[in-house]
């Protein structure tokens, strides 16, 4: 019986390869039996990556990348092509903020460093659309593909101060529906796009934003998780089955949509 959840062999593509989200969901795709081909700017921690997939069994490459810089992309994308002839799926992993977008609880919106905000709208919204643009080419030519981008649960409602990046985050949400309907139109429906929105994860961006200088959690970080039916933070690992799902034959009729992961605090209302 065929497994619909399998990835095997699957050459998977992924921005953002190594950071925390990064790092947990290529590990463990490589483990599912994916050829995984990291792509992060971080030379030293994606080649520490690599190493450790492959002292465990199992495939991978990391190429140094700028998701800002097509030239560089398609660089990627040509070895990439010459290694493994294909391309399955893209993780628009890469993205991030910066203290100048953001709104402290002592500033307001007339103290926000437009600069800053440029440049987070840049890595995050760019940083999903050019790899999409330069790796989703080969996907039309094979007439099948998966992309899915990482959103936030800041796009579909405004969250703690992230005033920049949640904006960049809901243009991405945007940019996913309409993706999906460009290319199946276009292309046909073998090539999916989808979104996954986390909500308050482990990463060093949310540990940042909702906790105090002594590790001890905010104020505010005590009303988002009890709102949530867990009241905890997520953690990176219980975002491998939403990522499993969105990128195989389990969900070959899903595109257009943005999965919520989030603990449930989309739910209630603070």
């Amino acid at each position: 019986m065929t497994d619909l959840f399998s990835v095997k062999d699957k050459v998977i593509v992924m921005t953002g390869a190594a950071g925390i989200l990064g790092r947990s969901i290529s590990s463990y795709l490589a483990v599912e039996g994916a050829k995984m081909v990291l792509l992060d700017r971080n030379e030293t921690a994606g080649n520490d990556l690599v190493k450790s997939i492959k002292s465990n069994g199992y495939e991978a490459i990391f190429l140094s990348t700028d998701v800002l810089n097509k030239d560089t992309l398609i660089s990627n994308r040509d070895v990439i092509i010459e290694k493994y002839g294909r391309i399955d799926v893209l993780l628009n992993a890469a993205g991030g903020n910066m203290a100048g977008a953001t709104i402290p609880p002592d500033k307001t919106i007339f103290d926000l460093d437009v600069d800053a905000f440029r440049k987070v709208v840049d890595l995050n919204l760019f940083g999903t659309v050019l790899p999409t643009m330069v790796f989703a080419e080969v996907m039309v030519k094979q007439k099948v593909g998966a992309i899915v981008n990482f959103c936030s649960e800041s796009a579909l409602r405004p969250l703690t101060r992230v005033v920049g990046y949640g904006a960049a985050k809901a243009a991405i949400a945007n940019f996913t529906k309409y993706m999906a309907g460009e290319l199946a139109l276009k292309f046909g429906p073998g090539i999916r796009v989808n979104a996954i929105a986390p909500g308050f994860f482990l990463t060093e961006q949310n540990r940042t934003l909702l906790t105090n200088s002594d590790g001890s959690l905010t104020e505010r970080s005590h009303t988002i998780l009890s709102h949530t039916p867990f009241g905890r933070f997520g953690e990176p690992e219980e975002l491998l089955g939403t990522i499993q799902y969105l990128i195989s034959d389990a969900s070959k009729f899903v595109s257009g949509t943005v999965a919520v992961v989030d603990g449930g605090f989309d739910a209630f209302s603070i």
